[in-house]
């Protein structure tokens, strides 16, 4: 598998991100906090992580929930897919949301999100006024029927 190298600077207490297995498309992301964060229902909060990142051109790094964050507690990434554009130098966010009934705390240190780091593609617009015929056409959401 063909590795990219991305700059980093770490100014969190926490590890660097990494994958958790071999074939891990994410890594996890951890809360870099002074004091912890109450989360109450329905509230949401931009959570530090200390990291600060230098993505290649044509690139992007993808802020997803975790699964078991979000089955165990409710809790959610509120822009998912959040996005980070290769020209970004700031340190990264995380926007948590508590869907649950429940308070939650937030710790320093906890695994708060996955990041995926994929390429993308810039496109050219070619404005024409009618579209190829396709097998799906218009068909919307739902439009097969299956289930």
């Amino acid at each position: 598998m063909q590795k990219s190298v991305v700059k980093i600077i770490n100014k969190s207490n926490n590890p660097l991100p990494a994958y958790s297995t071999a074939f891990s498309a994410g890594m996890d992301i951890r809360a870099s906090l002074e004091s912890e964060i109450v989360l109450k229902p329905l509230e949401r909060t931009l959570v530090s992580t200390g990291l600060f990142i230098e993505l290649p051109a044509g690139h992007e790094a993808q802020i997803r929930p975790r699964s078991g964050m979000a089955l165990k507690h409710g809790i959610s990434v509120l822009n998912s897919p959040g996005t980070i554009d290769a020209d970004y130098r700031g340190e990264i966010g995380i926007i948590l949301v508590n869907l649950s009934n429940d308070v939650y705390t937030i710790k320093n240190g906890e695994r708060i999100c996955q990041m995926v780091i994929a390429k993308h593609e810039h496109v050219e617009w070619n404005e024409v006024e009618i579209l190829e015929e396709s097998v799906r056409g218009e068909g919307g959401f739902g439009h097969t029927g299956k289930h």
